[in-house]
């Protein structure tokens, strides 16, 4: 198998991965949106497979998900943010690491992208709801954020020592 085909199997499956775990746990906020478990395999699709398939994956994934939730006005926003989640976290966590394994790096790369969720739905719910309804989302966001970015080191830190040796 090509490494190409390998690249498009596993974007599918990562965004399976995130479809999955932004659906299954989801618990709406009090004003708007919901919290959920995305953010792990958002953040672990950007630092597997770079910033093209990696943001694809992210923002299907994620989108997906917003669609099938009945969050519609989201998805076009779901999907821009978790994008951009995943170029950041393949940028700054892997392309500036000397080591790939670099988890100071990795965990500097889950911070930015987090910041860019939170940051991307208060802009985006500013515009939709208002500014004030915007900042009552930013509490859930950030303990999204931090789940995520746990979930997510955990994860890539498995991926590197047990499933990526074994995909030559």
């Amino acid at each position: 198998m090509s490494d190409k085909t390998k690249k498009i199997v596993l974007a599918a499956l990562l965004a399976a991965l995130t479809f999955i775990a932004t659906i299954i746990i989801r618990v709406p906020m009090p004003a708007v949106g919901y919290v959920n478990l995305g953010d792990c395999f958002v953040l672990l699709s950007g630092w597997i497979l770079g910033p093209v398939y990696g943001a694809l994956a992210a923002g299907i994934g994620s989108a997906v998900a917003d669609l099938s939730a009945g969050y519609v006005a989201y998805a076009p926003a779901t999907f821009v943010i978790k994008a951009f989640m995943a170029v950041a976290a393949y940028f700054i966590g892997v392309k500036l690491a000397r080591s790939k394994q670099s988890l100071a790096l990795k965990s500097v790369s889950a911070v930015a992208g987090e910041l860019i969720m939170i940051g991307g739905y208060l802009a985006f719910e500013s515009v939709v709801y208002g500014f004030g309804t915007a900042l009552t989302s930013i509490p859930l966001n950030v303990v999204q954020g931090a789940i995520g970015l746990v979930a997510g080191l955990v994860l890539v830190n498995v991926y590197e020592r047990f499933v990526k040796p074994n995909l030559k």
